[in-house]
């Protein structure tokens, strides 16, 4: 490989020139930069980012670890978080933990490893153990989209709360006074809270929870899960008029299954999903959903990062962002006129 000192012998110049035209340029002549950039391009040399992560103690990647790249709301949230990493000049190392608590311990232990610069994460573990366990190697970390009430750091989420009455209001404004939650694993703080929201709805309506709600509980959240959901709705009896998914994957794997009995959406079944990926509004039946600010999510999360472990480390402070969902009315959930 093409070192340092290749460069400098092919430029005239000394090691220490090369070195500050590679980090401080506006130390060293035009002139002189011109000749040593020169000699950069003719040998192809790319410097050792290990090598430089060494001298400065520091890396300049930012891990990324979410619960799953299938869906394209964490491909958003992705995209702000390498927004932000690309404008403070650092690079970003995106992991999928598969919704597994012990691939993301994992993971963890591999950013631990490679020393990054610091991890945004979605945790696996809603019981805090994995970032417990991580917080002993001094890493800063911020959880993006859920908060562990027991972690210390940063966090970017959503009010899945308000989201889920806002969804909830939508249906019984539309006269579906007997609603069907489709969730994925209740252990999941975003899935309770969604379900809360439905919950206040239905008091705020005066219908009472037990009369007025019922739940299917997918394991998974992907499309996959949504079909097994959608058959089980199709067996209940009576029939639900109203469905609210936790997320628009499972929306969707409801409408295929609904769609393939033959069950008009909107005519017999309104559905709302939850994160309003792009997928939503391009299904047979555009698809109402609460909306996520995910890119924004992932570029808020990545900007606490960067704060904490840029040169104003010592003044930052913990903080807590809370960003709020919006419906997004859709004709899946309109009721049709006759």
């Amino acid at each position: 490989m093409v070192g340092i000192k290749d460069v400098a012998r092919a430029a005239g110049v000394s090691v220490g020139t090369v070195s500050n035209v590679i980090n401080r340029p506006q130390t060293v002549s035009s002139a002189t930069r011109d000749r040593v950039r020169s000699a950069i391009r003719q040998l192809g040399y790319v410097r050792s980012e290990s090598a430089r992560q060494l001298r400065a103690g520091r890396s300049r990647i930012i891990a990324l670890l979410v619960l799953d790249m299938a869906n394209p709301f964490f491909v958003d949230v992705a995209g702000g978080a390498e927004r932000a990493a690309r404008e403070a000049g650092l690079g970003v190392m995106l992991c999928n933990s598969g919704q597994s608590a012990s691939e993301e311990a994992d993971y963890l232990s591999l950013f631990a490893e490679q020393r990054v610069r610091g991890v945004l994460v979605t945790p696996a573990d809603t019981t805090g153990g994995n970032l417990a366990r991580f917080q002993r190697y001094g890493i800063p970390y911020v959880s993006v989209d859920r908060v562990v009430p027991t972690a210390e750091g940063c966090s970017v989420s959503v009010d899945d709360v308000r989201g889920g009455e806002l969804a909830a209001r939508h249906l019984l404004q539309n006269g579906h006074e007997s609603i069907v939650y489709v969730s994925g694993p209740m252990h999941l703080t975003q899935c309770q809270d969604r379900y809360t929201g439905v919950v206040n709805a239905l008091r705020e309506a005066g219908l009472r929870e037990e009369d007025a709600l019922r739940q299917v509980e997918a394991g998974r959240l992907d499309v996959a899960a949504g079909r097994d959901a959608g058959a089980r709705l199709l067996g209940m009896s009576p029939r639900p008029s109203g469905v609210f998914c936790a997320n628009d994957l499972l929306a969707l794997g409801v409408l295929q299954a609904l769609y393939g009995a033959g069950v008009s959406v909107p005519g017999e079944v309104a559905l709302v999903g939850y994160d309003d990926i792009e997928f939503a509004a391009a299904a047979a039946v555009p698809l109402t959903s609460v909306r996520q600010p995910a890119f924004r999510m992932g570029r808020a999360a990545a900007d606490l990062l960067i704060e904490e472990t840029g040169e104003d480390a010592e003044g930052h402070e913990h903080q807590r962002i809370v960003l709020q969902p919006e419906l997004v009315v859709r004709r899946s959930s309109i009721p049709v006129r006759t």
